[in-house]
């Protein structure tokens, strides 16, 4: 998502306080003490109350339309056009005819993916678990109603070519502290509890967990691991028959992710597009997200079985697939908006694509040059 740094204030809503109460009845009843990982869970995705589940806007180029944060795909149409380079080469390099997007979002990325490749998708299967979102992207792809179906969960068995869209970013993550530096520290989790004037209020607790590499330093460092997003890459591996899966989304490889200098860790919120780090007010009312670690996540899908067939920079990936030549036909404020997607100090360097493949190993073409799989 993105967005701009400012502070977000509470507004008072039924919804969240109906939540906060179904959250705090979870804390109870397991002693007391709940990991963020599950926190975050609950905030996203209760059924009816989370904020994927409930029927605010979300996803809108301005906050005046009442949206939260903006995606590539709502801010021009050529991200999508351009991915489907990459996509409709991946169709045909695995035989296959089926498009499975994991979070559609509002709609625009399946809508610019269909008009642009046309015959070559023969179905368009969305995963998504939110009812308000499919409504709205129902309406919004009518045009291609006939290609269309909606799923919870992926089947035992599948193949085609998945799309991720920050997607990564938004599955739940577990958070440890270390306190004391990095000689002699000691590793906590970091959970939720009920204070005693009912708010949420940190709280940590000694684990055995550790963050995948050692940090050094003398000072105090909040991190995230990524349990949840490596087993969806295993499940991915686990069942993706034939066919590749691109996930593209704001982080970094290892090395970067744990570097000792990112101490506060990435945890972000997002709402009337703007951003503060304090996922424990406005429960239900805003987005939690956390940046990927990508060596994580390819890690997890080589171990279990499948190919790394590339991971380079956001803007490397849509030169590659010919974003450039689009953007010069496009009027001068159009341009504008689409050179976002590619600028180092927009979406350009801080988004990557990473790819990976059941089968044999083959060559996309979004990453012809700039891979930086060596660098995972």
């Amino acid at each position: 998502m993105w967005w701009t740094m400012r502070a977000v204030t509470q507004r008072p809503d039924s919804l969240t306080t109906t939540l906060h109460q179904h959250i705090a009845q979870a804390i109870a009843a397991e002693g007391g003490w709940l990991g963020f990982d599950r926190f975050m869970a609950l905030a996203l995705y209760t059924p009816g109350l989370g904020y994927y589940a409930n029927d605010s806007t979300k996803f809108g180029a301005m906050p005046e339309s009442g949206s939260d944060f903006v995606t590539a795909p709502e801010m021009t149409p050529l991200f999508g056009q351009t991915l489907a380079m990459q996509v409709g080469q991946a169709l045909e390099q695995t035989s296959t005819s089926e498009v499975w997007e994991f979070g559609a979002g509002s709609g625009a990325l399946a809508l610019q993916l269909l008009d642009a490749l046309g015959d070559q998708v023969q179905r368009y299967t969305i995963v998504d678990l939110s009812g308000s979102l499919r409504a709205r992207q129902q309406a919004k792809l009518v045009a291609h109603a006939h290609k269309l179906r909606w799923v919870d969960a992926l089947p035992d068995k599948f193949s085609g070519v998945v799309v991720g869209n920050e997607v990564l970013d938004a599955m739940p993550v577990q958070l440890l502290a270390r306190h004391g530096g990095q000689h002699g520290g000691v590793w906590h989790e970091r959970g939720v509890v009920v204070a005693e004037d009912g708010r949420f209020a940190w709280a940590d607790r000694p684990t055995d967990l550790r963050p995948p590499v050692d940090i050094e330093g003398p000072q105090d460092y909040l991190t995230e691991i990524h349990a949840q997003g490596e087993g969806f890459m295993r499940m991915l591996a686990d069942r993706l028959a034939r066919g590749a899966a691109f996930l593209l989304d704001y982080g970094f490889g290892e090395s970067e992710y744990y570097h000792p200098q990112r101490h506060m860790g990435t945890v972000m919120c997002h709402q009337g597009h703007l951003a503060d780090g304090d996922p424990l007010v406005a429960v239900g009312l805003k987005d939690i997200t956390a940046h990927v670690n990508f060596t994580a996540m390819a890690l997890a899908a080589q171990d279990a079985g499948l190919n790394v067939l590339g991971y380079t920079t956001q803007a490397h990936f849509l030169i590659n697939c010919g974003l450039l030549p689009k953007m010069e036909r496009l009027p001068q404020e159009q341009r504008a908006t689409a050179a976002k997607l590619i600028m180092e100090h927009e979406m350009g360097e801080l988004f990557k694509v990473l790819a990976v493949g059941a089968g044999e190993a083959w060559e996309p073409v979004g990453f012809v040059h700039g891979d930086r799989s060596h660098r995972l």
